[in-house]
């Protein structure tokens, strides 16, 4: 991984890939919808409100997979001391937490049909919203302190101690009795959701992977350019304090 740790390095290979990225993710959301619109049939007992679900479902597994990469980046920027970890940490963060918000607002405008409510403090949906408390505390914390390395280390270690949350989130619709539906995508013994269903939630989920890559990239260059601007203006501060003492 230390070949890509030079940002000159970087900046080539994600030009090569932010094309790409952002193609995946227009054609595939644009199928996504499509199909979870108008291709795809109304639940039996649901009806038209299933189809919150294939937005609802893949946003909640962008929640999941974004503090996921957020932790290994921060793991890999305290144990190897990778120079572009914390930048991409950093750059995850808000890409999950808006993902993770999306998935509270939908279960909501779910739920209310379904369960006949708003919100209950079920083991999945509380441990959905810690989770976007996580996101939060972790952009909070990267930026409290005048020092910008005690602040990403100190996220990183949140991140890191808040990745138990994670495993939380998908095993609680099985180790608790909850309102919320078990896994039926991703289990043991294969899928239960029919494949005209399927299809727009692999499609949207597929959709928002690439975004996020994309957006990852934006804002890690992002991110780089603001290093650079720093440290040259650190330099000014530095080379004018030497000229006042000469």
């Amino acid at each position: 991984m230390h070949r890509f740790a030079n940002p000159a390095r970087f900046l080539r290979l994600s030009a090569l890939i932010q094309p790409w990225a952002a193609a995946i993710a227009v054609a595939c959301l644009a199928g996504g919808l499509y199909f979870a619109l108008f291709a795809s049939p109304a639940d039996y007992q649901q009806g038209e409100t299933v189809r919150i679900m294939y937005i609802h479902v893949p946003s909640a597994w962008m929640g999941l997979f974004c503090y996921t990469a957020m932790a290994v980046f921060s793991a890999m920027a305290l144990i190897w001391k990778h120079p572009l970890a914390d930048l991409m940490a950093r750059a995850s963060a808000p890409v999950g937490a808006a993902f993770t918000f999306i998935c509270l607002v939908t279960g909501a405008l779910w739920g209310k049909p379904m369960w006949g409510t708003w919100w209950v403090w079920d083991a999945r949906l509380t441990s959905m919203l810690i989770l976007l408390f996580l996101y939060l505390g972790y952009m909070a914390l990267a930026d409290a302190f005048d020092d910008p390395e005690r602040g990403q280390k100190a996220a990183a270690i949140l991140a890191l101690v808040g990745v138990v949350n994670v495993p939380i989130i998908k095993w609680s619709v099985d180790w608790w009795n909850t309102l919320h539906q078990p896994a039926s995508v991703v289990k043991m013994g294969g899928p239960s959701i029919d494949s005209t269903m399927m299809v727009p939630l692999i499609l949207m989920a597929v959709g928002f992977k690439a975004y996020w890559v994309l957006v990852l990239i934006l804002r890690t260059r992002a991110e780089i350019a603001a290093a650079k601007v720093r440290t040259l203006r650190m330099a000014q501060i530095h080379a004018a304090g030497q000229v006042e003492q000469a």
